[in-house]
């Protein structure tokens, strides 16, 4: 499933990539822009945007209810009926799949202590941004074991 986030959901998309999920995030307020993509693009749109005339929402829309990031994403995977898809393989800052990266590769690129504490590294093509499974996976597991049981 593909997702296509607007401005009022941006903590969303990020939790959303996440977990493994192809989620754009629209942040220009643009609807005819947002609404064009979706359906170009085949996603499901998720908003908070009351003002969007629910008609003009592609079909499987969501329209977001609450504020909170956390029952935001319980709203989405109950509406879907998802589970992580495959966590930790998404950019969480602009989409693209994660690619590993040996070790010897990631020296300089990630503080000495990470390099020194950690064996598996992925980066980023398109922003270079490298991931290791810091304490912050260890938080993140913790959410998702609330969220998806």
């Amino acid at each position: 499933m593909r997702f296509l986030a607007d401005a009022m959901v941006g903590r969303l998309a990020k939790w959303l990539r996440a977990l493994g999920y192809d989620t754009l995030y629209h942040r220009d307020g643009d609807d005819k822009a947002l609404l064009a993509t979706a359906a170009a693009e085949g996603r499901v749109l998720l908003t908070r945007d009351t003002r969007l005339p629910r008609a003009s929402l592609p079909a499987g829309s969501l329209l977001i209810q609450s504020d909170r990031v956390e029952d935001q994403l319980r709203e989405v995977l109950r509406a879907y009926d998802l589970r992580p898809a495959a966590p930790g393989t998404r950019c969480l800052r602009c989409n693209m799949p994660l690619a590993p990266l040996p070790r010897e590769a990631a020296a300089g690129r990630v503080p000495d202590f990470v390099l020194t504490r950690h064996a598996a590294f992925r980066t980023c093509p398109a922003c270079r941004r490298v991931y290791w499974p810091g304490t912050h996976r260890t938080r993140m597991a913790e959410v998702l074991a609330r969220l998806c049981g």
